[in-house]
Order: structure tokens, then sequence, then C-alpha cells
């Protein structure tokens, strides 16, 4: 019989923490007071029973506690209003809430201080989503499948903050959010789900589709422990819950050549070892007589020494100018090197660390020899930037960058402490053939691609500038309104009119409605980067069509002649057309008036050609208006010297 461990199983760092911080109050003495924890610390009754041997008691609510007791904090956390009580009770907390969860506190808080919702997906009755909603009001929807969401998006959002419990299905939340975007609900996403709970539901899901059986275990109040159950199940049907060695269910599997094993996040690693030695028959007398040892000496040893890749926690023994000294509780020091740190320009190790500061970093080397183990603080910040960066690919959230240097094919952008690419085509919403106009521009970029196992990235900016364009083109459309009289600036000529930019759009001003008069060309009223006031004829937004007239906010000619010509008043005009029957000679730009052949001269004219051309300009006389049917009658003769007159007369005479 071959049992294989999944690769994360027990403790995670969460619980892991807790336990430490809680057996070590359990070792203090208080004077008038008593050490409680509100709740279960973990879901696991043997941790539970241990610390009640020890003087840790467990008391439901805080009213159960006096002043100048400790209570401790369990890892699921507490509404804000616990911590309030207790400081009002003169309760001392220690506060044990996993740096996971705290982190979803402090997202929700911020939301509801800023007036928008909060979405927690997870169960209401676990007592993470009950904390998590006491720190914005209880006001979160709190939705625990599609159905619930479902419900959720019936009602109107204002960009809701979604986040998730800590040791929820991954699958679920995924589900949830396929909701949300099927009903078109704009939303902020934080994957919350912590990577430890990620990577072991990860780890259940492929040892269970390749072992004969699967065993689970864990405490049956334990949310993360049942959900590994369901996922195993679904992988594997010879898959059980168990809590102990004493599950009856064990027997069974003996059967079995090939079994699987994984345990919850509250699961001591002490009762994982039970299990299978039940199973082999292998059970040890240290286990056998004494389980709460053996559980004290595997949490020893779980202080063995970290692996490269390990996140390790430790306290702060000694700032060197170039080096910090860390004590992570095994038998050897940690060293955090000062180009393993992020400092700010001047900054020393002195001005970032203390003596008794608790930190976290990466091992990036683990010395098996008489020195120290190695860490980085610097790769640790990388692991985060690149958790960042997959919550931002996930969400579609758009992240600053630098740009830096020009490679092969693109640019090399910074974004905190890692660097990724963005392609010479995805670098601007225009041809680019050199990026160096780029260099040292600080750009709004989309996360396109990320792959954490080859530290590389891939970043958008044309995706931003064409969404803000879009966004600029909706909002401009939006308070666009037919009638409506605009500024615009003349940016280019067709034969048939002008486009005019109108602040983000273009709009069409046909030759027709530039003048009241008849033009040939745009080019004779206008000039490319004219300024010009428009008037909006007609909206097409589908199409994106906006007809303008120009002439439509001037007055209409014919609106003024009553006001600004009379009969019998000599102006000057332009002959536009010729007839048979005379010639129509403009006055102004739309109104022009009929010059009969009779009134062309003081001779008979047999030919209007012969006595005009087109373009010439001319004295008239007003002889006639009529503005029913938009007519005037002019006459050339009429302003002619009477000395012509009378030649003309004595040459019909002669004749």
């Amino acid at each position: 019989m071959d049992f294989i461990i999944a690769e994360h199983s027990g403790f995670c760092f969460g619980v892991q923490r807790a336990i430490d911080m809680a057996f070590a109050e359990a070792e203090k003495t208080r004077e008038g007071g008593s050490t409680y924890t509100c709740g279960p610390l973990i879901h696991n009754r043997a941790v539970t029973d241990y610390l009640e041997q020890h003087g840790v008691g467990n008391i439901d609510d805080l009213s159960q506690a006096k002043s100048g007791d400790t209570v401790i904090v369990r890892s699921h956390g507490e509404p804000k209003e616990f911590y309030l009580k207790a400081e009002e009770m003169g309760i001392t907390l220690v506060d044990t809430t996993c740096v996971f969860v705290a982190k979803i506190h402090k997202l929700v808080e911020a939301a509801n201080a800023e007036g928008r919702e909060v979405v927690i997906v997870g169960s209401a009755v676990h007592p993470e989503v009950t904390a998590t909603n006491g720190w914005c009001d209880y006001s979160a929807a709190i939705l625990e499948s599609e159905e619930d969401a479902l419900e959720c998006v019936k009602t109107e959002h204002n960009r809701p903050l979604v986040v998730a419990q800590t040791t929820f299905k991954a699958e679920i939340l995924h589900s949830i959010i396929d909701v949300f975007d099927k009903a078109g609900c704009t939303y902020e996403l934080k994957n919350t789900i912590c990577n430890a709970t990620r990577d072991r539901q990860q780890s259940c899901a492929e040892l269970a589709a390749k072992v004969d059986a699967m065993v689970v275990i864990g405490d049956t109040h334990s949310s993360n422990s049942k959900k590994l159950f369901e996922i195993a199940k679904k992988e594997n049907k010879n898959s059980i819950f168990v809590q102990d060695k004493f599950d009856n269910q064990l027997k069974e599997f003996a059967k079995y050549n090939k079994i699987g094993v994984i345990a919850g996040a509250s699961t001591p690693e002490w009762i994982i070892k039970e299990v299978i030695a039940s199973m082999s028959g292998n059970v040890t007398k240290n286990i056998e007589n004494n389980p709460m040892m053996e559980f004290l000496d595997d949490i020893e040893k779980s202080l063995r020494l970290p692996k490269p890749g390990d996140i390790i926690e430790g306290k702060v023994e000694q700032v060197l100018d170039e080096a910090v000294i860390i004590n992570m509780g095994c038998k050897k020091d940690g060293i955090l090197r000062k180009d393993e740190v992020v400092l700010e320009d001047g900054q020393t190790l002195k001005d970032v660390f203390k003596e008794g500061d608790e930190i976290q970093a990466k091992v990036i080397k683990s010395d098996e020899g008489e020195g120290g183990i190695l860490l980085s603080k610097k790769r640790l910040v990388v692991v985060e930037n690149y958790k960042e960066l997959e919550d931002a690919m996930e969400s579609k959230e758009t992240i600053t960058v630098k740009l830096t240097r020009a490679v092969n094919g693109g640019v090399i952008a910074a974004y905190k402490e890692i660097t990724g690419f963005i392609p010479m085509s995805q670098l601007s919403d225009r041809f680019v053939e050199n990026a160096d106009e780029f260099l040292g521009q600080t750009v709004d970029v989309r996360v396109i691609r990320v792959d954490t196992k080859r530290n590389r990235a891939v970043f958008s900016r044309k995706i931003v500038l064409v969404e803000e364009k879009h966004k600029q083109v909706e909002e401009i459309w939006s308070n666009l309104n037919v009638g409506d009289i605009v500024e615009g600036k003349v940016m280019r000529f067709t034969d048939y009119g002008a486009f005019v930019d109108i602040g983000g759009v273009d709009g069409l001003l046909h030759i027709s409605e530039i003048s009241w008069g008849k033009l040939k060309h745009p080019q004779e009223v206008l000039k490319i980067g004219d300024i010009i006031n428009v008037k909006i004829l007609s909206l097409n937004e589908e199409k994106g069509k906006i007809s303008l007239g120009l002439k439509q906010t001037q007055p209409e000619p014919w609106s003024l002649v009553g006001t600004k010509y009379q009969i019998g008043d000599t102006l000057e005009g332009k002959v536009v057309q010729l007839k048979e029957y005379g010639a129509f000679v403009e006055l102004e730009a739309g109104l022009d008036g009929l010059v009969h052949i009779s009134e062309i001269a003081n001779k008979r004219v047999e030919n209007v050609n012969e006595e005009l051309k087109l373009g010439q300009t001319v004295e008239v006389k007003i002889m006639e208006i009529d503005p029913d049917k938009k007519r005037i009658s002019l006459s050339i003769k009429a302003n002619l010297p009477e000395e012509a007159a009378e030649e003309a007369v004595e040459e019909t005479e002669e004749a």
C-alpha cells in the first residue's frame, strides 16, 4: 500500500501563525486576569483541547470576559465593533487574524467609507464572512452560489466591490462572476481566495485524479476541509472525509494500492500521521500513548530548515550596515542582504528595520553548512507584484508602468519591482515606427499576459487608449443634439464639402450648407484650420454620421430684404447667370435679382452675352421687390447717363 501526501497539506501560514501566537500566550502568566479565545482558535478540536489544558479558555462573546482579561482573536478575524468593545471593556487583544483576511477587512471598510456596495462570495455562516461583513456595517450581499448571484443582479448596483472568503472554492467564485458579466454588471473584483487555498485545492484535484482512493482529513467544522472533500469526490468517487484515525471508513481502504492523502489548513501534522499509520498498521508508541507530545514534536519539526522558494516569517535579531539577521525559529539564522531589499534613494537598512520587527521574506538559498539561510524581501515583493498583475489581468484593471528601454519589437516597461514587455503594435493606437519617443514616459496599460513560471508579463497601452477614445466619443455623442450650434475646426476638404472636428468627432459640412450663395468648392469660403460655428442638422450615432450647416448660423438673405433694400436703391452686384431673357446679378450671397434684357442697355439688345460677362461687376437700380415670390427686378440702363440715352435715341431714328 502506497500513500501519496498532497503537496499542500496541513497547517497553512495563517493557521500556523495563530497557533504559535496562542501557544506563546498560553505560556505567559498574568495576575488578576484570564486568557480566552472568542470561539475556537481554528476548526480543530485537538488544538482547542491543548489550549484549554494550558489555561486558555473559550468564550462565545466578549461579555463573558472582564477588564484585565486577555482575548485571543482567532485567525478568522472579528468584526470592527469587536475591537471597539474590547477597548471599552479594558480587555487586551492578541490578534492572530490571518494577514490575508485582515487585508479583506481593509478593502471592504474602504469601499463602505466611499459609499460603495460590497459583495462577499462565501458561506454566510462562516465566521470569516461574518467578521468581514462587520467591517462594512453588515451591508454586504453574501453570495454562495450562481442562484444567489442571479438574484443579486436583478437589482441595480453601482460598481460594487467583490471579495471572496479566503477558503472558498475558486470555481464557484468564477461561476458567480460569469453571472455578473452576462448580466452586464460593472464591478471591481478582488480575488481574495488565499494562494495557499488555491494551491491546496489544485493539488487535491490533481492527486485525486491519479490515485485509487483519496482520504481528506479535517474537522467537520472546517470549511476549507469540506471543500477539499467536494473537489476530491468530483475527481475520484473513492474519496472519504475523516477527522482522525478512529473513523471506521479507514478500514475499508485496505483494499486499495495507491491512496492519496490531503488535509485541511487547520489539521495538525500528527493527525495526518495517525491516519496513515492506522491504515498501514504501523502505529508508533509515541503517537499511541501521547499524541499531544507528538503534536508538540511536530510543531518543533515544522521549524526545520526552510527550502529555497519557501516564504518564512521571522523576527529581526540584528540590523547591520549590509545585512539584517533574522531569527526564523530554527537552528540557523536568516540573512537578508541589502541588495535583496527594496530601498528608496538614500534609505539604509536601519531606516527600514528595527530589532524585534516581524517580517516575511523568501528563501533564496538554504545553507546546509554552518552559514545562515539567505533571504530576499525583494523577491517576495516580486511574487506579490506578479500576483497583482494576475489580479489586474483577471479584473481588467489598468496599471501604471514606466517605459525604460527599447528592445527588438517593442519596449520594456517597469511595474514596481518587475519588468514587462509592450510589443510595438500595442504601444499606441497609431502606427509607431520608432519607440524612442516614448522612453521615460509613465503610462497606463492593461495586462494581457502573465507567466509566473517564466517571470514574464505582457502589457498593452493601445487597449487603454482605444477604450479612452471610445469613452470620449460616447460622452461627446451624449452631449450632442440636433439644432445645437457648436464650435468646430475645419480639418479637410472634399469636392462635396468639408469635414469639421466638433470636439473629438468629425461632422460633414456639405457644400450646399456652407453659404446661402452658390459655391463651386468649399475653399472659396473656408481654409484648413478655420475655427467656425456650425449648426447640427442631423445625427446618426449608429452609423457615426453628423451633418452640419454653416449658413444656418447666419440670417437667410430674403428675410432682411424688406429692411435692407428699397425700390430706387442703386448698388453694385456681380453677374452670376446669363439667360436669353436677361442676366441674374448677385447683390449678396444667396440674393439674386433679374436684369431683364430690356433693362440692360439704352438700345435694343439681341444677345445678352454680347453685353455682359459672368463675374462682371455692374451697377444696378432696384425697380421692383416682391418678397412673397422672392423676386427683385433690376435695371442697368436706369443708371446710364442721359447723354448715352439721347445718343441711343438718335441712332435709332437715323436707322
